[in-house]
């Protein structure tokens, strides 16, 4: 009997789309990351586009891992007891309030999970750090912002070499101490969560990679963008083969259970 695919939650985004002045609401998601998770993780990507905080552990029983893509939006500077800095940036708190539970139920409940850009954000601040809302107005730190108006292959082109933790499992994956990674984020941690240990820092001490502290299985996230054609960069490949490694674990936890459940007698 055929095996069935691995399956990777990845939450929407919310956002009003439209023009002549009519807007109605959009449930989105990137093809990068959808086709990241597809061709780097070799599973298959899934929404659950209306899903709330109360159907997390139902949903989270039918997967094998979730990743939290990045965003154009922000996470709302209120969970970190801060006003909005610059109105003008685009905010998602209906995503905000699914996505910061939904992480402590997979930290809690040791399934494989992934974070990038805003969702390496989010897991600071589900766990209790704070961000810089401008990184590039932050003493001693360089702009960290794409340019907005080049063509995407110059965005997402490599900005800046990151230092890995010795001896971390980001080593391991890059094949060295530092590796070039790209750089598209406006915002960026500041106070880093008691719950989780960096694992990469920029050269002007931005943390760009995390790890959960104490997790049962993958927990990592970064504030870099791996899924970028992925499959062209040897770094970024081996992220997503160690977040498939362990989302194709939680499957055969999954089905061994659910096979036991299915011949339990009573």
């Amino acid at each position: 009997m055929k095996m069935p695919p691995c399956m990777v939650w990845l939450p929407a985004d919310h956002r009003l789309l439209g023009d002549h002045g009519h807007q109605m609401p959009f449930l989105l998601l990137g093809d990068k990351y959808a086709r990241a998770v597809k061709v780097g993780v070799e599973a298959q990507p899934v929404m659950f586009p209306l899903a709330d905080v109360g159907d997390i552990p139902e949903l989270l029983s039918m997967v094998d891992g979730v990743m939290l893509t990045g965003s154009p939006s922000n996470v709302h500077p209120s969970h970190f007891d801060e006003e909005v800095a610059d109105p003008s940036l685009p905010l998602d708190p209906v995503r905000d309030t699914l996505t910061l539970a939904l992480i402590k139920a997979c930290v809690h409940e040791g399934v494989p999970l992934l974070g990038i850009c805003r969702g390496f954000q989010e897991i600071n601040v589900a766990l209790g750090g704070t961000l810089h809302q401008r990184v590039h107005e932050v003493p001693g730190r360089t702009d960290h912002r794409e340019p907005k108006t080049a063509p995407f292959e110059e965005q997402y082109a490599p900005r800046h070499p990151i230092h890995l933790a010795p001896g971390s499992v980001f080593e391991t994956w890059a094949g060295g101490p530092q590796v070039m990674v790209n750089s598209l984020h406006g915002q960026g941690i500041n106070r880093l969560a008691d719950g989780l240990e960096p694992m990469a820092q920029a050269p002007d001490g931005q943390i760009e990679a995390v790890a959960v502290r104490g997790a049962r299985t993958f927990a990592y996230a970064v504030q870099f963008h791996p899924e970028w054609r992925c499959w062209e960069n040897p770094f970024y490949s081996a992220i997503f083969a160690a977040f498939g490694h362990a989302c194709r674990q939680r499957r055969s936890l999954r089905l061994q259970a659910a096979d036991l459940a299915r011949h339990r007698p009573g």
